[in-house]
């Protein structure tokens, strides 16, 4: 559906023999049946325009793509070896490509045209994982081959993600990325954590290569998707050239002169260093503390998604009513609170509810965040911008990871989570009143290169 449409379309209708009317011909081309197009105008507003139309069909396609791999990775490291090292060696080559190549890529990102970028890596995800099927149907995938791959993956996946993440204030309003973001959001809480770990395991036992040839032909199409894009100039064609550290210099450099940012990329280091502790030793903590089994372990994935589609329903209302810096604020009091309930609790269903509002929060928080973020960056720095803020996510996660496994086996499975809540705690009081900054960020930083119009379908030249 293009740009164009609005409701209330007019123009001669198809009159069926009924008498009825069931399609009209829209104001552009072709026919279209009103019920569909109020379904499609709700899901994705036209307003938002077709190049965003066409970046969250892509974010969907691949994530749901990521979500199979989600499921089916593990059990194939599983299925060639039983070391506990390797196992736990295949977590942290997934973990490891965006603090050692994030800051590369977000200069990338800012240097090279984002579209080809994406379509490029895409295309080199989708061969290595249909490589990766066709080593695993010709029985020829070693633990070494499985190991390898995940880390290119990873890697690539840096890259994509990276220059994806620019897209969307390059091709939506300013005052609709809070809407545009939800949708991308609650497309990642659908496919990549609810659909698509199920499905995996289910392409898995159906055949091992069938969910990576799945993933490898997604991955594909989500780059097809990217192609259709027509994006507006992003600073890509400077007459002077850099060197490459000089550009990741001047987007760290940017984060810490702006107070806004700043203090989103502080507080997501912190926290995720909470969080890492605690959630690194969330399996022990359900089976010894709740007494959940290995189902009861994945129902707490699922809780937490469900509360992110929640969340999802109800976010337009909340950013309403309460300003982008209320809604962090309290954010940090749940995930605080959220560590004290679960660290005191040895009941499951009380756990589980703790789990659902945790998930809402993450929705609340994450959309917020990088809405703010979007609104505050010039869109030259958007990948570099983005790129700290990513090696701040990971950097948080592995030492808050090692911290929690320290501290599970000297103190026992709670200690993570009370290290979490007092942690937690004291970050908020420092922290509270630096997030005023963030009320009139995008009043006060707005970039003066607003986004183009939105672009047409056509594909780019």
């Amino acid at each position: 559906m293009g740009a164009g449409v609005v409701a209330g379309v007019a123009g001669p209708a198809i009159v069926s023999q009924s008498g009825h009317s069931p399609w009209v011909r829209g104001p552009t081309r072709g026919y279209r049946h009103p019920v569909l197009h109020r379904i499609v105008e709700t899901l994705v507003p036209a307003r938002l325009g077709t190049g965003f139309r066409w970046v969250l069909a892509s974010s969907w396609t691949t994530n749901l793509g990521d979500g199979i791999v989600l499921a089916a990775g593990p059990l194939l490291v599983a299925s060639r070896t039983d070391d506990a090292f390797l196992v736990a060696l295949a977590a942290l080559l997934q973990w490891l490509p965006p603090l050692l190549f994030g800051l590369w890529a977000g200069a990338l990102t800012d240097r090279l045209d984002r579209r080809r970028l994406i379509i490029t890596v895409d295309t080199a995800r989708a061969v290595v994982v249909g490589l990766l099927a066709a080593a695993v149907a010709l029985d020829h995938a070693s633990i070494a081959l499985v190991l390898t791959a995940m880390f290119l993956l990873g890697t690539a996946e840096t890259f994509a993600d990276n220059a994806s993440s620019t897209l969307v204030p390059m091709l939506v309003p300013r005052l609709d990325l809070a809407a545009a973001n939800q949708r991308i959001q609650a497309g990642f809480i659908t496919v990549n954590q609810l659909a698509g770990p199920p499905l995996g395991a289910a392409l898995f036992a159906a055949g091992q290569a069938t969910p990576f040839a799945t993933h490898a032909v997604l991955v594909a199409a989500g780059a097809v998707m990217v192609s259709r894009l027509r994006l507006p100039p992003h600073a890509t064609d400077r007459g002077e050239r850099t060197h490459i550290r000089a550009d990741i210099a001047e987007g760290v450099r940017w984060v810490w002169h702006h107070a806004a940012v700043r203090t989103l990329v502080l507080t997501i280091l912190i926290f995720n260093v909470t969080f890492g502790a605690a959630w690194s030793v969330l399996v022990l903590y359900a089976q010894q503390r709740l007494g959940l089994g290995d189902v009861g372990f994945g129902v707490i994935t699922t809780v937490q998604a469900v509360g992110g589609l929640v969340a999802t329903a109800g976010y337009g209302w909340l950013t309403r009513r309460v300003t982008l810096a209320d809604l962090m604020r309290i954010g940090l009091v749940i995930e605080t609170l959220t560590h004290l309930a679960l660290a005191l609790t040895t009941t499951a269903w009380v756990a589980m509810v703790v789990f659902l509002v945790f998930g809402a929060h993450a929705f609340v928080w994450g959309t917020t965040s990088v809405t703010i973020r979007q609104r505050a960056v010039p869109t030259a720095l958007q990948g570099r911008v983005g790129s700290v803020n990513l090696v701040g996510v990971f950097g948080g996660l592995v030492v808050g990871a090692g911290v929690g496994g320290v501290l599970a086996q000297h103190g026992g499975v709670t200690a993570p989570f009370w290290f979490a809540f007092v942690g937690s705690a004291v970050f908020v009081v420092l922290i509270w009143r630096q997030l005023r900054h963030v009320a009139h960020a995008d009043e006060q930083d707005a970039p003066l290169d607003s986004p183009a119009p939105p672009a047409s379908d056509a594909p780019a030249t």
